[in-house]
């Protein structure tokens, strides 16, 4: 479909078996701002994940539930055929290997094709656009500064898996604060929770993404070293503590932090695999 050649970081899934050949562009108007509230006792549709805000807490357990579903079932070794017939397009402008390779994962495991497309033309938005015109489904896998909603799920979901609970919580959100999508995100889902409380953390210089910097590699230099995590800062944290990061790390959080059980970065890189198969299972075949 000519239509995802414009797209950057949108997952867009359609069934092969309804895929045939085109002329030019075909678009289909579709609502995606009003959705139906979710109620206990009644199953939603999820027709596309663009961003944090579309999800209330009710609907997060629920993916939360199948995407325990999808934890038993990735540790059974058992090769699901939920998703065959499906395939999955993923069109992505910057590298990225973590969350790319994530999807596609998720996608194989329950048994769907999947096509890959780097190097999309950049364009900022371009996961809700494409739900508006689009009659496929379609994720928004990182969208530029705005935001990265499945790394959200899954943080929340590593959240509640290492402490047990998403409220009287306490969270330090550090970095790149205002270009970080997956912060905002975050900060969008936490916010539907009681009793959190957000501390942001950020040096002046927040362009922290080295390859966004360009000739500016001064502002890197400079931001780079501000906040670090290491072993002598674990002497003073919580017993209780957990520490998350979307990977890839720098500098920021040191080799000799991976040991600790606090550190929770590799688990919630694991955790993101559940988040994604439950949510193509709900996209493309429902409950």
């Amino acid at each position: 479909m000519s239509v995802t050649s414009s797209l950057t970081s949108a997952t867009l899934c359609g069934n092969l078996k309804s895929i045939a050949p085109v002329q030019g562009i075909r678009c289909h108007a579709m609502q995606v701002e009003t959705r139906e509230p979710f109620t206990a006792g009644k199953k939603f549709q999820l027709s596309d994940v663009i961003e944090g805000r579309q999800f209330d807490r009710e609907m997060l357990s629920a993916i939360f539930d199948v995407a325990r579903e999808m934890e038993k079932l990735e540790k059974s070794s058992f090769q699901s055929e939920i998703l065959k017939g499906y395939l999955m397009a993923t069109l992505f402008y910057e590298p990225s290997t973590r969350t790319r390779l994530s999807f596609e994962s998720a996608m194989k495991r329950l048994g769907g094709e999947v096509l890959t497309i780097e190097n999309a033309r950049e364009f900022s938005g371009a996961a809700r656009k494409a739900a508006a015109t689009a009659n496929i489904h379609v994720i928004n896998a990182g969208d530029g500064p705005g935001e990265h909603p499945t790394q959200a799920l899954l943080d929340i979901y590593t959240i509640q898996s290492e402490i047990g609970k998403l409220y009287g919580i306490s969270v330090a959100l550090v970095g790149d604060l205002a270009n970080g999508r997956t912060v905002r995100s975050l900060a969008y889902l936490l916010a539907k929770f009681k009793d959190v409380k957000n501390y942001f953390a950020s040096p002046e210089i927040v362009k922290m993404k080295r390859e966004r910097l360009g000739e500016r590699l001064d502002f890197y230099e400079e931001a780079r070293g501000k906040y670090i995590v290491d072993k002598a800062l674990l002497g003073v944290m919580q017993k209780n503590a957990v520490i998350m990061h979307p990977l890839p790390r720098l500098d920021e959080i040191t080799a000799d932090v991976d040991a600790d059980p606090r550190a929770a970065y590799f688990r919630q890189a694991k955790n993101g695999l559940f988040i994604r198969m439950a949510l193509l299972k709900l996209l493309l075949v429902g409950w």
